[in-house]
């Protein structure tokens, strides 16, 4: 018996109970203008109570609903400031935790995965969950060999949950599209179900996990847990203290905010670079600051959690990536224009002006056009309101682009970092990263002298 709401019509009915929701609360907020109440307070209470039932129905789910909240809750940055305040608490809480599963049910999954005799392989084992995700919750121990260990248990039907979820939710993303300016919703529930399969394998999620331990092993900035041992819907990992990227977002100082904001910059370039996968869940609740950095205990590093979902990517990041960023600073239209032509960013059928695509893709790489760029949840409204604008050239420009399948998940991950820096607030080096990680960005046939004053 699972402990997930399983059954089609209980999920079906609490997620079309969203948008029914949307439209009865509105009808309360008009009742309470003609009594007199006035249009500020109405609208705070609101989107309050719109955040409360969103993303209540959301944790309760898990599964698929659960995960489309977290992939929403980095872009929480793009709501607007009024709107932002009483969604940013309910958002949050799906990056850290969701109702945890019954202490029987971790037990009958722990016995038939590692054993009738599965308490004689720890020395520790904590029933209550500390932590809760879309399709699983994490347990701590301490290993047989006395070392600290994250267990990671999945939900009893979880694919099912997951996809149902994902059905359900793509026939009213129309509705769902206001929460976030700019975003079209439909394609991100399109890529969440082509991750399904990956995202339930716990042996593909133990060699992606497994191959960043090693190579970040002797790392002084990045910390990921080396896998102890995984089995079908069980996967236990070395267990790493921190504090939570969403606690820093929440209460961190601007030394921390930087700090976190340069390694998340860091891990994003570097990762494909080093192993040949990127990391693609970039949500505040897969990252901790840890103590003892390169300067010492006061100095911080990035542990990185949960590598379900990765993007294969043997060569690293595309070239092409970095030859049209290095060409849009350069501002070579008619070369971006061409190569945007080639990956099949244009399609053949549409015409587009060489300089529109360049004023299009400016704003996007304004982080990189200086040493130092300062993240904030200002810049990201003011981009999400230009691209959603349908007046602007942005947004006419941006319906007639087409993203090559190749690039959505590389797109996304991007787009999420930038979420999350947006809500660090951090001051972030990232023409640098760029210089050192990115494949094309700095011209192959420059000599080292000519490297140099470039970079200068």
């Amino acid at each position: 018996m699972s402990d997930l709401p399983r059954k089609a019509v209980t999920r079906t009915a609490k997620l079309a109970a969203l948008p029914l929701g949307f439209a009865g609360r509105a009808t309360w907020g008009l009742g309470k203008r003609i009594v007199g109440e006035s249009a500020e307070i109405v609208g705070r209470e609101l989107q309050q109570r719109t955040a409360e039932q969103m993303f209540k129905v959301l944790g309760e789910l898990k599964g698929g609903a659960m995960k489309f909240g977290q992939a929403l809750s980095v872009f929480e940055s793009a709501l607007p400031e009024e709107v932002a305040g009483p969604y940013r608490a309910a958002l949050t809480k799906l990056q850290e935790a969701a109702p945890p599963m019954p202490t029987r049910t971790v037990h009958t999954v722990l016995a038939e995965r590692l054993g009738e005799d599965w308490h004689d392989l720890f020395l520790e084992f904590e029933d209550r969950p500390a932590a809760a995700a879309s399709i699983g919750q994490v347990h701590r121990g301490v290993w047989h060999d006395g070392r600290e260990v994250a267990v990671k248990v999945q939900y009893p039907g979880a694919g099912e949950a997951l996809l149902s979820d994902l059905n359900q939710l793509s026939r009213f993303a129309r509705l769902l599209g206001p929460l976030i300016p700019g975003m079209d919703i439909k394609p991100l529930i399109a890529e969440l179900k082509d991750r399904v399969s990956e995202e339930l394998d716990y042996g593909l999620e133990a060699q992606a996990q497994q191959a960043h331990a090693e190579e970040f092993a002797d790392d002084p900035d990045v910390v990921v847990p080396a896998v102890v041992h995984q089995s079908d819907q069980v996967l236990i990992t070395e267990w790493i203290d921190g504090v939570p990227l969403s606690e820093v977002i929440s209460n961190g100082t601007q030394e921390q905010r930087d700090r976190a904001g340069q390694l998340l910059a860091r891990f994003l370039f570097s990762g494909p670079a080093r192993t040949g996968l990127l990391h693609a869940d970039p949500h505040p609740g897969n990252f901790r600051l840890l103590p003892g950095g390169p300067e010492g205990e006061d100095d911080w590093r990035l542990g990185v959690l949960d590598f379900g979902t990765v993007d294969r990517l043997p060569g690293g990041l595309p070239t092409p990536i970095g030859d049209s960023l290095r060409m849009t600073l350069d501002g070579e239209a008619d070369a971006v224009y061409e190569l945007l032509c080639v990956e099949g960013f244009v399609k053949e059928s549409i015409d587009l002006e060489p300089d529109a695509v360049l004023d299009y893709l400016l704003p996007i790489i304004e982080p990189a056009q200086v040493d130092e760029f300062t993240f904030t949840r200002g810049w990201m409204r003011s981009q999400a309101a230009r691209v959603a604008d349908p007046r602007s050239p942005a947004y006419q420009l941006g319906k007639r682009l087409n993203l090559p399948p190749a690039y959505l998940l590389i797109h996304r991950v991007t787009l999420s970092t930038i979420g999350v820096l947006c809500q660090l607030g951090a001051t972030v080096r990232l023409r640098q990263e760029l210089e050192e990680w990115l494949p094309g960005f700095v011209p192959e046939d420059l000599t080292d002298e000519e490297e140099s004053a470039a970079q200068a």
